[in-house]
């Protein structure tokens, strides 16, 4: 990672945080200690920003300079927040399309889904602010620049996310091997959004008990399940066949 998407050493990265800039995630010395460290401390959780603590010797990996035991990464990207994206979407007479993101990691899943998604005109993707990627550097690489022009929103709650969602009339349709109905048969007119889990876990419970639909895409073969980016690629297109026609 090049240093210039890093920020290191406290009062640094302090200011860099009271001046608004898009943090990912701060990595710290395990035993990292002091006053400054508190006040640090004190901001991330007041930003709800990412921590983790690691060995000396990981921060050294990332960089030779005076990091003081902790380093920043920089967002690729300024992220964007959901209630805003709806009512401009509707304001200009537009049927939301929105893809959801829960507990997925792997970077080069979320890499392709973002692609699959700028190409099918979603008009953006929601991702946790904990427990998931984000858009760092080697996503948009992985993404071949899609998560440059696509919104992204990072929520602290996906569930709060799908309920704002509902509340704005948007049919908000998880896919879950659970699904009683093939995801053909389900309809996507209108305002719709795509929840789409972990290839190990799936859409939490918590979320799937409060979507409208829950649906499934058939399997034939003796593999558990489908690779997430390719099975939200099925879905979004879906979604674009029943919109045209």
């Amino acid at each position: 990672m090049k240093e210039k998407e890093m920020i290191f050493g406290i009062r640094a990265v302090i200011e860099a945080i009271e001046a608004g800039k898009e943090i990912d995630k701060v990595i710290v010395r395990r035993e990292l200690q002091g006053d400054l460290s508190k006040e640090l401390f004190a901001l991330l959780k007041t930003k709800d920003i990412p921590v983790q603590r690691v060995p000396a010797e990981r921060l050294d990996r990332f960089t030779r300079k005076n990091h003081q035991g902790v380093i920043a990464f920089l967002s690729a990207i300024t992220y964007e927040q959901i209630e805003d994206i709806i009512p401009f979407l509707y304001e200009n007479g537009k049927d939301p399309f929105i893809v959801l993101l829960d507990g997925i990691t792997d970077v080069r899943n979320f890499g392709a889904i973002a692609r699959t998604c700028e190409v099918a005109g979603v008009d953006a993707i929601v991702i946790p602010a904990k427990g998931s990627v984000t858009v760092n550097a080697d996503a948009v690489k992985t993404s071949a620049g899609a998560l440059l022009k696509i919104p992204v929103c990072k929520e602290q709650s996906l569930t709060d996310a799908i309920q704002f969602l509902k509340n704005s009339g948007v049919t908000v349709v998880a896919a879950t091997e659970r699904g009683a109905v093939n995801y053909t048969e389900a309809n996507y007119g209108g305002p719709v959004a795509i929840v789409m889990g972990a290839e190990d876990t799936g859409v939490s419970n918590e979320n799937l008990r409060i979507v409208d639909n829950l649906v499934k895409i058939p399997q034939y073969g003796t593999i558990g399940s489908l690779n997430v980016s390719v099975a939200a690629g099925v879905l979004i297109y879906e979604v674009i066949r029943q919109r045209n026609q």
